[in-house]
């Protein structure tokens, strides 16, 4: 990867979580075309807007090595992302489209794929200094958009936040100092969205929320 700013927030040869590890030999040996790697962020390295994931899915993200890709959880985000003018296209099935983010970046708690898709607090732990690092290239005056409860707590906890100050709720917006704005979203995961707990509409308000914090004007 060239650019500098995604190198220092990601390493694709990080072992730090035991079970994680183990797990990806495991799935890259019943698929060995998967990426089967920590997924490196993507997107804007300028960008004033960073969406923070929970973890890789195993047939998304964890198969074609960039967040929110070939799965499920992807088709809102991207969809929604591409009618708020941050994605050049509405659909992102491989890294090999030719899809781009403008002024979005998208990145996970967890770096690599979790068994069941549930990471342990061990694992959000040892990730925590990859998302330090992505948060820290927000500039002041951005924005973060938190997918999930579990993305809010880390990025608190990477900003060294308290997490009774700032408790999550879905379209929650909180300032977290130099301007910069978290915006809470239930996560746009197959359950979620299947059972209504979010819904398209809900989404795009937490979208228009943060295109009014950055001043951004929908075409």
């Amino acid at each position: 990867m060239p650019d500098e700013l995604i190198v220092s927030t990601y390493d694709a040869s990080c072992r730090r979580c035991p079970r994680l590890a183990t797990f990806l030999d495991e799935v890259r040996a019943a698929h060995p075309d998967y990426h089967c790697l920590p997924v490196p962020p993507f997107g804007d390295p300028h960008a004033r807007l960073l969406v923070v994931g929970l973890a890789p899915g195993m047939h998304g993200a964890n198969a074609t090595g960039r967040p929110f890709t070939g799965d499920y959880a992807g088709i809102l985000l991207y969809e929604t992302l591409h009618a708020h003018g941050y994605a050049s296209s509405a659909v992102s099935r491989t890294q090999h489209d030719p899809l781009t983010l403008v002024d979005c970046r998208i990145t996970n708690t967890v770096k690599c794929l979790p068994p069941e898709n549930k990471p342990v607090p061990r694992e959000v732990k040892n990730c925590q200094p990859y998302l330090v690092a992505d948060l820290a290239s927000v500039p002041d005056g951005g924005a973060i958009l938190a997918l999930g409860r579990i993305a809010h707590e880390a990025t608190l906890d990477a900003l060294r936040l308290r997490r009774a100050s700032y408790p999550f709720a879905h379209g929650a917006r909180h300032d977290v100092g130099k301007g910069r704005a978290l915006f809470d979203s239930y996560h746009c995961s197959r359950y979620n969205t299947n059972t209504g707990r979010l819904t398209a509409g809900m989404f795009d308000a937490v979208f228009e929320a943060i295109d009014a914090h950055l001043r951004r004007k929908r075409a």
